[in-house]
């Protein structure tokens, strides 16, 4: 790699305009192998790939620079060669790990970027470390050096004020400095905790995830507190906090195995064994600590490698589906257990026909109907059918339409008392609810749900799938119609047997409210009772439990 070439020592604050000029033609002598990029975005705007000199001109004044010996250290960083869709945020990001970023400018079409830090000590450690190991923004290779001045300021006019997208990188990258007070300073290793765990997770899912962002060397996975974790090691810090920034806060599948990702106080990770539980991708000769296994590949019986490792098979674990519901980005390729791909709604070629029929039982005979059951079931998935059992009228099937919609129902619905008895909720071994035949007596216990309007998580990727709670006293309100006042609302539930303990409209939407019973039991039926409520010609009630109280 070519020697990153120094600013224009002979640029002056009215002059900055023709510093970008010549630094292209440097980096073009520097970079000719590099692929011409075909798009550029900027500030949030789409522009031609052909740059616009004028404003170029434009963007390079907007900013007033006092002009020192070129190649002394300054907190000001010039990053070179960077793709034209390149955002603010993006090139923040390069400076986090080394300290507090002050001010950022991107010059459109120039392929070039100013980056202001706190102090001079962070610009050093960031100029310093990326001397010896080259930065990549998108895929390709950038250039960090000193600036030749010693601050960035901006007029009012054109303040990072009147720039949403440099603002808001800014915003970010000092909430993560405060957010990092309280953990491990950022580092290579990042500690991973996946909450709401409702389908397994394992290494290869977390491997094939991280690797997006970039080499993965070491996993170890664990259980603490009852909770899936793991420490994942990068090769640097700018990989590790791109994967912090990039996957915290993400769903692995629909609104559930939530990423939390933090900086671990380790530095390196010590790996002994390339099993299911961890694993070094840099020495793929670690034993697996099964002695049969390992006895077995001492002789040449087996072979392992990594990061591959064939490990023994239990769930199809080397199947390939097409993709995976990763909630913000795509993951086609990634290569989950076939537990987690049923859960997910993917079959793999010879995989059972994933189980998306309850079996719900001790329910009250003199209370359920079929109505009633896909009201309750439709709040934690698309009801599709439901058969209450004709020789056993406290038994019903109630079949999804998903796999992890059954198992929202069974986490948030079994052993809940409803109608003064306490149901049971499990997987049922139906494979689908039948239909009775023509002529068959069934008295209306079976119905087909297929085509209902009612369905709340019809949209993939569903909003709904994010304000799924457990059943609670307090129930949200939707859709109510502004000639609908709070006197109306209670008294339809009062007519419906609720027992109403408080009620308030939200400030600043009047079509959504919350209403407190007596009890979650009363609340179950109250639901059953009021969603699709009818409150004018044109509104039915949409109701659905609350994580909140009033």
């Amino acid at each position: 790699m070519k020697r990153p070439f120094s600013e224009n020592p002979h640029a002056t604050p009215s002059s900055l305009a023709n510093l970008p000029d010549e630094e292209m033609h440097q980096i073009q002598r520097g970079s000719d192998e590099l692929l011409a990029q075909t798009g550029a975005v900027s500030n949030g705007s789409v522009m031609s790939p052909a740059p616009n000199h004028a404003d170029n001109n434009n963007d390079a004044k907007k900013v007033k620079l006092d002009t020192k010996n070129p190649g002394a250290p300054s907190r000001v960083i010039h990053i070179r060669n960077i793709p034209n869709e390149v955002t603010e945020a993006e090139i923040v990001h390069l400076g986090i790990p080394f300290g507090k970023v002050t001010n950022v400018l991107v010059l459109k079409g120039k392929n070039q970027a100013f980056l202001e830090m706190s102090d001079e000590v962070s610009a050093t450690t960031m100029v310093n470390y990326f001397t010896n190991c080259t930065a990549q923004l998108r895929g390709r290779a950038v250039y960090v050096q000193f600036s030749n001045h010693k601050e960035l300021k901006t007029d009012q006019t054109h303040s990072n004020a009147q720039n949403p997208s440099a603002q808001a990188a800014l915003q970010a990258a000092q909430a993560l400095v405060n957010q990092t007070d309280t953990q491990g300073g950022p580092n290579t290793v990042l500690r991973v905790i996946v909450e709401h765990m409702i389908y397994p997770v394992t290494l290869d899912v977390l491997y094939q995830i991280f690797s997006r962002v970039g080499k993965v060397l070491k996993i170890v996975t664990f259980t603490k507190n009852n909770t899936f974790q793991a420490l994942i090691q990068y090769p640097d810090v700018v990989t590790a906090q791109a994967a912090k920034m990039t996957l915290d806060g993400q769903n692995i599948y629909n609104a559930c195995c939530t990423l939390r990702i933090e900086y671990s106080k380790l530095s390196n990770l010590n790996v002994k064994y390339n099993n299911d539980k961890s694993r070094d991708y840099t020495n793929p000769n670690l034993p697996t600590g099964d002695p049969a296994l390992d006895s077995a590949l001492a002789i040449g019986v087996s072979s392992l490698s990594a990061p591959n490792l064939n490990l023994p098979n239990r769930t199809g674990e080397n199947a390939t589906p097409t993709g995976m519901p990763f909630t913000g980005m795509p993951l086609a390729g990634v290569t989950p257990t076939a537990a987690a791909l049923g859960a997910a709604g993917i079959r793999l070629p010879g995989q059972p026909s994933p189980n998306c029929v309850l079996l719900v039982s001790n329910l009250n005979e003199e209370m359920v109907t079929p109505d009633a059951l896909f009201t309750l079931f439709g709040v934690y998935g698309d009801v599709q059918r439901v058969k209450i059992l004709f020789n056993k009228k406290d038994n019903a099937l109630v079949q999804m339409s998903e796999p992890h919609q059954t198992q929202l129902a069974i986490s948030h619905l079994d052993k809940m008392k409803t109608w003064g008895k306490q149901i049971r909720v499990t997987l049922s071994k139906h494979q689908t609810v039948q239909l009775p035949k023509e002529g068959q007596p069934d008295a209306g216990l079976t119905k087909d749900y297929s085509n209902s309007p009612l369905h709340r998580f019809k949209k993939p990727g569903s909003k709904n799938y994010q304000n799924i709670y457990p059943p609670s006293a307090t129930l949200h309100l939707s859709n109510i119609p502004p000639t609908v006042d709070e006197e109306q609302i209670k008294d339809a539930f009062a007519h419906a047997g609720a027992n109403v303990k408080a009620f308030k409209f939200f400030p600043k939407d009047r079509k959504m409210a919350l209403i407190q019973l007596g009890s979650v039991e009363e609340a179950i039926a109250a639901l059953i009772k009021m969603h699709n409520f009818q409150l004018s010609d044109s509104s039915h009630l949409r109701v659905s439990f609350s994580k909140s109280t009033i």
